[in-house]
């Protein structure tokens, strides 16, 4: 069987790429032809997502890359693009970090539908910038209202690449307008909001033909006309959960980026109040499956710091600041990285002393003793996830699987595996990207189900196993002290242990 070649675009919140791959007997490798920033503007409307360079910068990497079978896109959920009447594009999408959706749940939200039957209908984790409290947020606006089509994030990359509408159901699944039931939208949910029905476009499914590239985008990247532009799994943490490589049921996962996306593969949403209540949610994955899992801030928390050393003059390479942290007292000082003072751009070494100091807890000052306490938190808040998980799941786990970016920081993969007492299998750090290809050689008939895609990835990648290490008594220790320190931090907040 020959090699076929596949191109990925991967938008992630601070850079997007372009990775080639090849898939074969066997084969199964991908090279980066082409990477660019994904910088936010801030309007004087609120904080936009600068969708023009982003295109760009798909045009740029397809234009870099040798003549591929087939080209998808996957992209961070929830935000999305308006159509006029022309088709034309109505102003740059909202980034989810913008203020303007704090306190539209309560307010516009569950008077119409009640957040428990909203988690029945939806299974999905309440957060403040659901594509759904967006649209409430944006209702009676002149951009909304001559809106005729909401097409979110790859979608409209994918509209613009081929003129096909249509939005893939892993990503559709994390609006808070689809139901976890039927793999629909929700009629229930969409007329007791007052949504326009004909906003939503209809749903593909990975694997689905969404076009071929348009003759002037084959023209500007000198790619050949008719090639196929394919439906992957767009969410890029479902593209990122199709490329664990596991090989049974009794394993979690944690895609570790800006966010890290901790949670169980099952077959059947997890609906139940006590599931609401500890805030987990149901998102599709391939082929069926549920991706039940929680939302927690991730690496945003160290990368926001370096970003702002940076900005200071100050040292702000990774291995430096992990050596530097490896050399730190544990456990001095803890937080709870879901808080929302974390939650949009900022000086963020300076809020995580400032929690610190709201808790009564040691102030990090040195560069190293911030950064174990991220980790450290970090670690504690997969712990208390995981285990939260598996308890309403039912479900038993063994093993974990980090994915991701993430899965390159050694210290926060070890933190891990000591914090949960489980083993972490790290790699591939380009779980999304292969997670992208995998789906457009299966759409060719390259490869088989979800089993022989890992198998495939399993056999191919560079994998590396953390062992919990004997400090177990001290990191359940730490783990009580962040139940206190989460309630002191937020007031009437029940930690998740």
């Amino acid at each position: 069987m020959p090699n076929h070649t596949f191109a990925a675009a991967d938008l992630g919140a601070t850079s997007g790429r372009v990775i080639v791959g090849r898939v074969g007997h066997g084969v199964l490798d991908i090279s980066e032809v082409h990477r660019f920033p994904n910088t936010p503007v801030l309007l004087p409307d609120g904080l936009r997502w600068n969708v023009l360079a982003l295109y760009q910068g798909i045009l740029d990497g397809l234009r870099a890359s040798d003549q591929v079978d087939s080209v998808g896109i996957d992209t961070w959920a929830v935000d999305y693009g308006l159509l006029d009447a022309d088709g034309a594009l109505a102003g740059q999408p909202f980034h989810y970090r913008d203020s303007r959706t704090d306190g539209v749940a309560a307010r516009e939200v569950w008077p119409r539908v009640p957040a428990a039957e909203m988690y029945r209908i939806t299974g999905l984790q309440h957060l403040p910038f659901n594509t759904v409290h967006q649209l409430a947020a944006g209702a009676g606006s002149a951009q909304l209202g001559s809106a005729r089509r909401l097409l979110l994030m790859p979608d409209l990359f994918t509209y613009w690449l081929t003129g096909s509408v249509g939005a893939e159901e892993t990503n559709a699944s994390t609006t808070g307008l689809f139901d976890a039931h039927t793999g629909t939208w929700s009629g229930t949910v969409i007329d007791r909001l007052g949504i326009d029905a004909g906003l939503l476009p209809p749903l593909r499914a990975p694997g689905d033909p969404a076009g071929t590239l348009l003759p002037h985008v084959a023209a500007h990247t000198g790619q050949s006309p008719g090639t196929p532009v394919t439906t992957v799994a767009s969410h890029d943490t479902a593209s990122a959960v199709v490329a664990v490589p596991a090989t049974g049921r009794d394993f979690a996962y944690i895609s570790c980026g800006t966010w890290s996306l901790a949670g169980l593969e099952l077959d059947a949403p997890v609906v139940t109040e006590a599931s609401r209540e500890a805030n987990f949610t149901n998102e599709r994955g391939v082929d069926g499956t549920i991706r039940y899992l929680r939302n927690i801030m991730g690496m945003w928390l160290l990368e926001e710091c370096r970003r702002a050393w940076s900005r200071q003059g100050l040292p702000a390479g990774l291995p430096r600041l992990l050596a530097d942290a490896a050399r730190a007292r544990p456990f001095a000082s803890l937080v709870d990285a879901d808080s929302p003072e974390f939650l949009a751009p900022g000086d963020m070494p300076e809020r995580v002393r400032a929690y610190c100091r709201r808790t009564g807890q040691p102030v990090p000052h040195g560069q190293g003793e911030l950064v174990r306490c991220i980790l450290e938190s970090l670690a504690l808040a997969h712990r208390g996830t995981l285990r939260r998980a598996a308890e309403l799941a039912g479900r038993d786990i063994t093993h974990i699987h980090m994915v991701g970016g993430g899965s390159r920081n050694e210290l926060l993969c070890q933190f891990t595996a000591d914090a949960t007492g489980l083993p972490v299998v790290a790699g591939p750090a380009e779980a999304t990207a292969l997670g992208n290809i995998l789906v457009q050689a299966r759409a060719q008939g390259l490869v088989g189900d979800l089993p022989a895609m890992r198998r495939l990835l399993t056999a191919t990648q560079k994998l590396r196993r953390y062992t919990p290490g004997a400090e177990r008594a001290a990191w359940a220790a730490a783990a009580s002290r962040m139940a206190v320190v989460r309630g002191s931090g937020q007031p009437g907040r029940t930690a998740v242990e």
